[in-house]
C-alpha cells in the first residue's frame, strides 16, 4: 500500500499521572531527556507537557505508521543503553501510573498539527 495524507497515521495519547512535588522534574528529564532519545529512535514525537487540568497530569502524544512500528519503535527507545542507564529507574518511580490511548488520524492533519505547534 502506497502511503499518501489520506493514509491513516497512529496518533498514541499517554497521559501520565506524575507523583505529587515531582512534575516539575519530569517534566525536564523529558524534555531534556527522554523525548530526544525516543526521536532518536525514530519516533514521532508531536507534543509533551504538563497538563493545563490536572496538576499531576502530563501527556506525551506520538505519531506512528502502523501498530507494528509503534510496538517495535516503543521496545527499542527502552532497550537502549541511555533508557536503561538513566531512565529506566528514576522515570517510573516519578509516576504512580499512565494510560495509552491510540487512534487512527490522517497524515494530514498530523503534519498540520505539528506544523501548528512549530514542529513541521
Amino acid at each position: 500500500m502506497t502511503e499518501t495524507d489520506e493514509t491513516p497515521w497512529l496518533l498514541e495519547i499517554r497521559l501520565f499521572t506524575v507523583a505529587p512535588g515531582r512534575r516539575e522534574e519530569f517534566h525536564r528529564v523529558s524534555g531534556d531527556g527522554t523525548v530526544p532519545l525516543m526521536r532518536e529512535c525514530g519516533i514521532t514525537v508531536l507534543a509533551h507537557g504538563p497538563s493545563l487540568n490536572d496538576e499531576g497530569g502530563y501527556y506525551l502524544l506520538r505519531a506512528f505508521r502502523s501498530e507494528e512500528e509503534r510496538v517495535a519503535l516503543s521496545q527499542s527507545v527502552y532497550a537502549t543503553e541511555v533508557w536503561l542507564r538513566k531512565y529506566d529507574e528514576v522515570v517510573p518511580a516519578m509516576m504512580t501510573g499512565y494510560q495509552t490511548s491510540v487512534v487512527p488520524v490522517p497524515r494530514a492533519a498530523l503534519t498540520e498539527f505539528a506544523r501548528a505547534l512549530g514542529l513541521g
